[in-house]
């Protein structure tokens, strides 16, 4: 590094008005809900973990070697099982599936058992299984990245398949219109701490990776 190079400084915080330029391209697309579930491990009886999530994608168009991105919060319960046992499921939901995502969604697994009447039912890499998807796919993590709020797995898809093809996949949008009035507004407030907890974190990750 020569003399006059300098560190570049963390980007700031947007001001108003650009954040919410910024959210008008967010509101532009509504992505699909996963139910992402996990264990500590493959064996029955382990704990496990699920949570609601957006920030899930296709991450190969090669057929027979499929991959998924996935972004899951580092202060979620599901996390911790991911990190534990480097796989995870994920399920995509239809409308008529509420109940899993006020669930897996409202309460963490640190204070309650998402699973407590559920039956330990696994996929064939060990992953908690549940009723009423359209479609699910197992993933075996390859490679994580931390981001400060979130850690960011590519993983493998090594099995899945759609069960009701009739039926679309509910989403961000969609489970807003849907919800009942007491649900939106637990969920608006939510959504409110969880971006609080992130925001915090995001600004210690680049407080630390820049000078």
């Amino acid at each position: 590094m020569t003399a006059n190079a300098r560190e570049p400084k963390p980007p700031q915080p947007l001001d108003q008005a650009a954040a919410d330029a910024v959210n008008a391209v967010y509101h532009l697309y509504d992505p699909p809900l996963w139910l992402v579930t996990a264990a500590e491990s493959p064996a029955a009886g382990s704990t496990r973990g699920g949570c609601i999530a957006t920030f899930v994608a296709r991450a190969s168009i090669v057929r027979d070697r499929p991959r998924m991105l996935a972004g899951i919060a580092r202060q979620h319960h599901t996390w911790r099982m991911i990190e534990a046992s480097r796989r995870f499921a994920l399920y995509l939901l239809p409308a008529s599936a509420l109940a899993l995502v006020w669930r897996f969604g409202l309460a963490s697994g640190k204070q309650v058992d998402k699973y407590a009447d559920l039956p330990d039912t696994r996929t064939p890499l060990g992953n908690p299984w549940v009723d009423g998807p359209i479609a699910w796919l197992d993933c075996q993590v390859e490679q994580a990245m931390s981001t400060g709020d979130r850690s960011v797995y590519i993983a493998a898809v090594t099995g899945g398949g759609a069960l009701a093809n009739a039926a679309e996949p509910l989403t961000a949008g969609g489970l807003m219109a849907l919800a009942p009035t007491d649900k939106r507004a637990e969920l608006d407030r939510l959504y409110a701490r969880d971006g609080g907890i992130d925001a915090a974190a995001i600004d210690a990750w680049r407080a630390s990776h820049t000078g």
